[in-house]
């Protein structure tokens, strides 16, 4: 921990009240300085300290339609990989995902560990839904009960539907979040459930940039520089470097989007 403001209100206390201005001043600093060390411990994601709570989130996709599939095995299998774990770490994932897959398994305390793990990152949050909309959409247009916990964890992490269909139209899938009813235009588990398809004809760059068709060109150029700053790997500290690519590829749909919307309109 860093204890300048301790040291700081230190000298000045000893300035004004010697000794005892030097005591008051010193305790007063190093509550601020406790302070900092909390918010930063708060803000900056423990390295590593993601993988149990996402492969058991993963393994819970995976099994929550009723079957755990090749495709989705795979998915877990190749980001290990991807990842560089260690054998300890891998026999943790390995271990979390079985964990994820048992019927009883409740996934409330696992997106919670991925929230605390987030802290206040949205650019972290970013590469975590991205590994889990893998697993969503491994077999295709996903199951109701695979997109309730997706949107569980979004809007644990703070992600809103646009930012979430955005996410998912980078990888080629449109989606209205609020053609489905319920609360909060949510009904997964109803009969007007209406999944992500696949779009044949390649992301829709209104939807990548998370806006309407119908928005001003000042609008299309904010909602680009706050995406492009959100998603920006250079802002991804110590994640693993799969992680990193894949926040790479989000950039290059967000540049691709950008440059096919400033061509259609033509402006610069």
């Amino acid at each position: 921990m860093n204890f300048g403001y301790t040291l700081w209100f230190g000298f000045f206390g000893l300035l004004i009240g010697h000794l005892p201005g030097a005591i008051t001043g010193a305790v007063i600093g190093f509550v601020f300085d406790n302070l900092r060390h909390s918010q930063r411990k708060q803000a900056t994601p423990e390295a590593g300290g993601f993988i149990g709570p996402l492969f058991a989130l993963l393994g819970a996709v995976a099994k929550s339609d009723g079957r755990v599939s090749e495709a989705e095995i795979a998915i877990a299998e190749r980001m290990m990989t991807r990842m560089g774990l260690d054998s300890a770490q891998r026999q943790q994932a390995i271990a979390s995902f079985n964990a994820g897959k048992q019927p009883e398994f409740d996934v409330a305390p696992t997106i919670e560990d991925l929230r605390r793990w987030a802290g206040l990152r949205r650019d972290h949050a970013f590469p975590v839904l991205d590994v889990v909309i893998d697993t969503v959409i491994a077999e295709g247009n996903p199951p109701p009960e695979k997109m309730a916990i997706l949107h569980q964890l979004a809007f644990a992490l703070r992600v809103s539907d646009m930012e979430l269909m955005a996410l998912m139209a980078m990888k080629g899938y449109a989606w209205n979040a609020g053609s489905t009813g319920g609360r909060g235009g949510h009904n997964y588990g109803g009969g007007g459930y209406v999944p992500p398809q696949r779009n044949t004809h390649g992301p829709d760059p209104y939807a990548v940039l998370g806006i309407e068709r119908s928005a001003d060109d000042r609008a299309v150029k904010r909602a680009y520089r706050k995406l492009i700053s959100e998603h920006h790997p250079d802002r991804l500290g110590d994640l693993p470097e799969a992680m990193r690519k894949q926040a790479e590829a989000r950039a290059s749909e967000i540049n691709a989007a950008y440059e096919r919307i400033k061509a259609e309109r033509g402006f610069k």
